[in-house]
C-alpha cells in the first residue's frame, strides 16, 4: 500500500467518522477540496462506492464500513506506536477510548467530565457494545470489565469496585401485585430477567436457582431494558442499588446480598498501561471510585 494510498483511507475514515467533508478536512488540516478528491481517488482505486452523499453530509456504505474498519484499528494501532514511542514525554491529549459494560455511564460520565476540565484537549470516546472490544487490537485505551478476573496474557488487571444490586419492583407493580413475603410466594409473581438463559452474572445466575421458569415473563438484552421494564411495573427485577436508592418509585422486594455483588475491573493493555494519557485516565477513576462508598 502507497503512502498516497493511506493518506486516502485516513480521509474516509475521518469522513465515516465526523459525516462531514468540512469536519474531515478541518482534522486533517487540509482543504476540503482534497477531502474529496481522495474520496473520488479512493473510491476509483477500490471500483466500489464508499459513502452514500446526501444533503446533511456523508453516511457509509456496507463497503465503506467493512474498509473503515480496518483503517480504524491501523489509525488506533499507530496511536498506540506513537504513545510507546513518546513515552512519558508525551502530553495528555487526543483521543481517549474507553469502553465498559453497559448501565454504568452514571457513574463514569462524571469520571469523563474531571478529566476533561483537567486536560481540555483530550477528546472522550466512551464505547459500550454486547461484544468485548480488542485490547490487543487497539480498539480502546481502557476497559472496564464485569465479572471473574480478566485471563487475558497481554493486559494488566486491577479492581474497581464491587457493584451491589437488590431485588426491585416499581410502586405501580407492587399496587397490582403486592410484594412477595419470601422466596416461597415468588411463583405467583412476574420476573424481569436476561434473555442469555447462560448469563454468568450472579444475580441471574441466583433468579435461575429460585424463579421457576415460568414466571420469567420478561427477558431482556440490556441494562437500559431491565431499567425501563422495571420503572414501567412489568415485574420484579434486580437493579443497581446505588441507582435504585435514590429513585423514590422502586420498592426494595431483597436487599443486596453479597453473592448477588458483580466486581468491576480497569483492563490496559501492557504497551499502553505507562503511557501518560492512560496513567493519568486510571489515576482519575480510581480517585473518584474510592468516594463510591453507596456502590
Amino acid at each position: 500500500m502507497s503512502l498516497d494510498t493511506w493518506d486516502e483511507i485516513r480521509t474516509a475514515f475521518q469522513v465515516a467518522r465526523l459525516g462531514t467533508v468540512s469536519g474531515a478536512a478541518e482534522v486533517l488540516g487540509v482543504h476540503h477540496a482534497t477531502v474529496i478528491r481522495h474520496i473520488d481517488a479512493l473510491e476509483k482505486r477500490l471500483g466500489t462506492r464508499l459513502f452514500q452523499r446526501h444533503a446533511r453530509g456523508y453516511t457509509p456504505t456496507e463497503a465503506g464500513r467493512d474498509l473503515l474498519t480496518v483503517a480504524q484499528t491501523t489509525e488506533e494501532q499507530f496511536g498506540q506506536l506513537v504513545s510507546r514511542i513518546k513515552g512519558q514525554g508525551e502530553v495528555v491529549a487526543g483521543e481517549l477510548v474507553v469502553t465498559s459494560i453497559s448501565g454504568i455511564a452514571g457513574l463514569l460520565t462524571p469520571v469523563f467530565a474531571g478529566f476533561q476540565a483537567e486536560f481540555p484537549a483530550v477528546v472522550v470516546r466512551y464505547l459500550t457494545d454486547m461484544r468485548v472490544f480488542r485490547l490487543d487490537y487497539g480498539e480502546a485505551h481502557v476497559a472496564i470489565r464485569a465479572g471473574a478476573v480478566p485471563q487475558e496474557p497481554d493486559n494488566v488487571v486491577q479492581p474497581l469496585i464491587r457493584m451491589r444490586s437488590g431485588l426491585y419492583a416499581a410502586r405501580s407493580y407492587v399496587a397490582r401485585h403486592g410484594v412477595p413475603k419470601s422466596e416461597a410466594e415468588f411463583s405467583k409473581h412476574r420476573f424481569i430477567a436476561s434473555d442469555s438463559l447462560e448469563s454468568r452474572a450472579p444475580f441471574y445466575v441466583w433468579m435461575r436457582e429460585h424463579v421457576p421458569p415460568e414466571n420469567i415473563t420478561y427477558r431482556v438484552t440490556e441494562t437500559a431494558a431491565t431499567e425501563a421494564a422495571l420503572r414501567a411495573g412489568v415485574g420484579i427485577g434486580f437493579y443497581a442499588a446505588y441507582q435504585a436508592e435514590a429513585d423514590p418509585d422502586l420498592i426494595e422486594v431483597l436487599p443486596p446480598r453479597p453473592e448477588w455483588d458483580v466486581p468491576l475491573w480497569i483492563v490496559t493493555h501492557v504497551d499502553l498501561h505507562r503511557t501518560l494519557k492512560v496513567q493519568s485516565f486510571v489515576s482519575a477513576l480510581k480517585l473518584t471510585a474510592a468516594g463510591w462508598t453507596r456502590v
